[in-house]
This record gives C-alpha cells, structure tokens and sequence, in this order.
C-alpha cells in the first residue's frame, strides 16, 4: 500500500510527454520552417530579387536533399545510433538555418536550404527510431506515434501564421532565425532526457545514396526549370534523361545489390510499398495546397504575409484537429476504414472545387479548402501509425526512413508542378481548377491503393521474422 503511494504516477506520465516533446521538436521545428516559408515568398522575391522558379527552388531546395537524404539518414542512425545522429542533424540544421537568415542573394539561400534538408534528413527517421525504443509497451508506443503525428501536424498547420507574424513583424529573415533557440534546447533536452540505444552495424552503400541524390536534383530540375529553359531545350531533356538513367540503375542495384538501401523485407509485403506511394500522394495534395494559396492570397487577393497567414488560419485548424482526432477514428473504425473513407471523401471535396470553382465566393473556398484539409490530416496519423506497425520494431529505422523520403518526394512534387500551372497558366480561376482536378486524382489514388493493398491485420515483419 505504501509502496504504490511511494511510486506517483504523474512523474512517470510527466517523463513520457517530456520525451515525446524531445523527440517531435526537431521534426515540428522542421515543418514549421517548411510551411512558414511559403507566406515569405513575396517578401523573399522583393528583397532579394528571385523569380518564380527561384522561390520554387527555395522550397524545394530544402526537400530535395531532405528526400533525396532520408535513407541515408536512417542508415546512419543504425550504424551509429540514433541519438548521436539526432542530435548531428539538429546542429546541421541550426546552423544552415542561420545561414538561411543571413544569406545575401537568392543563390546563397537555397544553398542553405539544400544544407537545411541535409540536417533534417539525418534527425527525422532517428527521432521515430528513438521513440520506437523509448516505449516498451505496444499499445503505449501506438498511442504516442498517434500524438508525435498530431503534434507534426499542428506545427505544420500554423506554419504560415507563425510565419505571417515573423515576417510582418521582423522581417522574411526571422523566419529562419527563429530556429536557433528551438533547436538549442531540443540538443540540450535530448542530452538529458533520452538514453543511447543499440547501434545496428550495416552497410552504408554510397553509390546507390548518391543514385539517390542525383535523380531527385535531375527530377526537380527538370519540373522546375522546364518553364523556364523552355521543355524541349537541351538542359531540360537531359536533366529528364539522367532522371529516367539513374533510377533504372537504382532499381537494378537495390535488386541485385548485396546490401540494398532498404532492407527487401519491407517490400515483400504490398501494404508497405502502397503506403509508401500513399505518403507520397497525401504530401503532393497538401504541400503543393499550401504553396498554391499562398501566393494566390498574395498575388491575387492582395494579401500581405500577415494577412495570409491569418486567411490560412481555418485551413491550418482543419489539420490540426484532423491530426488530434486520428487516434480516435482510428481506434473506433480501425486504421484501414479511416484512411479509405477519409481519402475518398477528400478527393469528392476536391472534386466538387473543381467543377464549381468559377462561380464559388472565397468563402466557400475555404470551406471546402478546410474540410478537405482535415480529412486528409485524419488519415495521415493512420498511415504513419500503419507503417510503422506493419515493420515492426526490427525495421523502424528503414520504415521510418522510406515513409517520410516518399512523403518528402511527394511534396517536391507537388509544389514544383503547382510552379508549373502558375508559371504556364495565367488565369487564376483555370490555375485553382487545374490544381484541384490533380488534387481529386491524387486523393481517389489513395483510396484505391488502401481498399486494393493496405492491410494491417497482417503479423508485422519483426513477428514474421
């Protein structure tokens, strides 16, 4: 009796959530920059003279070396272990996120931001590798992997008011340079709070990173500057061959490889792969949504950086309490039922915008624009959490690594083929349709994927093993 008043149970609890704030700051700092950057585009633009495909760059410069990085990120993790390489990656960060806010020309900033993804790229799959290791207990790690989910998705969501007030304030610099603190403390918090775990030795096959690399920078290239150099130029096509040359010699590597990027367990079941592709479409729609809106509250509706982020308010609330309300859907209807039916019913909102666009109030825009949101921010939760479960705790680096490089491959995508429809397409009313035409293909993709391959019921791969 005693003894169980001597052992409190808020301390324990207290210790859990500390944990979980260590291990999300990084990756909520990173979002929070993703998102924010985008209301400071036009200030970007004035003052430092960059045109459309520079700020396109500038957004996905970042998400290049990001996704491109990610798996060598997760193997470095195993290699020698995921803490040392969390908290590398956050002083890489830090200190390109300095750079970023000091950079004198267009060129100097996406160089940071190339070095940003780097840094991100390392502390990403190490903070779910340590969160997998840091709670023993199946239903408690479920449970926290739904709330690390939620609280990407809230940092995500008020990107663009936290940035609004930074730069309507302080100035496009600070959006940047509010990263330096934050990060300190995540090291500090880490040092203290979170113990090593097992290293994991296995080979780190840097030609096939550097395959890896070199077919996203060909592939943005190509969906970046084909506007601009003109689609049958000799920059362009070759940027589309040495794309189309060096994934095939990836993929005849990975297959005959002895020590593949990924470990081929994770593929030998379809439910991976599909949310993999599944990741990558949910991050197209909503990263390539917020880049779009963006620049058409500023460039057409007149907004200021405030004034956006404050308009994007209701859209960014739709995903926060999409992501908060996920663990319950998930835990009433089952995480296969929610992605289904939360996709398909997005891809209709979608739908229903692009049919009746041209005559709908902004209003009831952003109605739509928010509902969709959170339909969309409910599943996510649920295909992360699925991921997760399906490799098991053997592959929660890997798994960790694949899902989140797809997702980032995703939002390059989305956003430089938004880059595409503003650079080609001068009428907002055909940019908006055309944009949510490819929006409702991409969400009713998802639902197919998940009614045709996902299923979670399976024994993960650790208990196949």
């Amino acid at each position: 009796m005693n003894a169980a008043i001597d052992k409190p149970i808020a301390p324990k609890a207290e210790r859990s959530l500390l944990v979980l704030l260590t291990l999300a700051i990084g990756f909520v700092m990173a979002m929070i920059d993703v998102t924010a950057v985008n209301v400071a585009l036009p200030d970007i633009s004035l003052n430092l003279s960059v045109p459309l495909t520079g700020l396109v760059w500038v957004v996905d410069g970042y998400t290049l070396t990001f996704a491109a990085l990610l798996l060598a990120g997760g193997a470095l993790a195993d290699r020698f272990g995921p803490k040392s390489v969390y908290q590398t990656g956050l002083t890489v960060f830090l200190l390109s996120s300095a750079l970023c806010g000091t950079a004198p020309s267009g060129h100097v900033l996406v160089g940071a931001r190339l070095l940003q993804g780097f840094g991100a790229a390392m502390f990403m799959p190490s903070s779910l590798s340590l969160l997998t290791h840091a709670f023993e207990d199946e239903r408690t790690r479920i449970k926290m992997f739904g709330i690390w989910s939620a609280m990407v998705g809230a940092s995500t969501a008020v990107g663009p008011l936290i940035g609004g007030v930074l730069v309507h304030q302080f100035g496009w610099r600070s959006v940047f340079l509010i990263n330096l603190p934050i990060g300190v403390l995540g090291i500090a918090m880490t040092q203290f709070l979170i113990p090593a775990t097992p290293k994991h030795e296995r080979p780190l096959s840097l030609i096939s990173h550097g395959l890896g690399v070199l077919i996203l920078g060909a592939l943005s290239f190509f969906l970046i500057e084909g506007p601009n150099f003109g689609w049958v130029s000799v920059p362009v096509i070759s940027a589309a061959v040495v794309t189309i040359v060096t994934t095939i010699a990836l993929v005849q590597r990975e297959r005959r490889g002895a020590h593949p990027l990924l470990p081929r367990a994770l593929f030998e079941t379809h439910s991976f792969a599909a949310i993999n592709i599944i990741g990558f479409l949910f991050n197209f729609g909503m990263f390539g949504l917020i880049f779009l809106l963006s620049l058409y509250l500023q460039q057409k509706r007149g907004a200021d950086a405030l004034q956006a982020g404050l308009q994007l308010v209701p859209m960014m609330v739709g995903i926060t309490v999409g992501n908060l309300s996920s663990a319950r859907f998930s835990a009433r209807l089952g995480m296969h039922k929610v992605m289904l039916a939360f996709s398909a019913a997005a891809a209709l909102i979608a739908l229903i915008v692009t049919v009746t666009q041209l005559y709908m109030p902004y209003p009831l825009l952003l109605v739509c624009v928010t509902i969709m949101s959170l339909l969309v921010a409910v599943a996510i939760p649920a295909m992360t959490t699925s991921a997760m479960q399906i490799a098991g705790r053997a592959y929660s680096s890997s798994a960790a690594a694949a899902l989140n490089a797809n997702r980032q491959i995703g939002a390059l995508v989305g956003v430089a083929l938004m880059g595409i429809i503003l650079h080609t397409v001068h009428d907002w009313n055909v940019r908006l349709s055309l944009a949510f035409a490819i929006f409702t293909v991409g969400f009713g993709m998802v639902s197919f994927l998940v009614y045709r391959f996902v299923n979670v019921s399976k024994p993960n791969l650790s208990n196949a093993a």
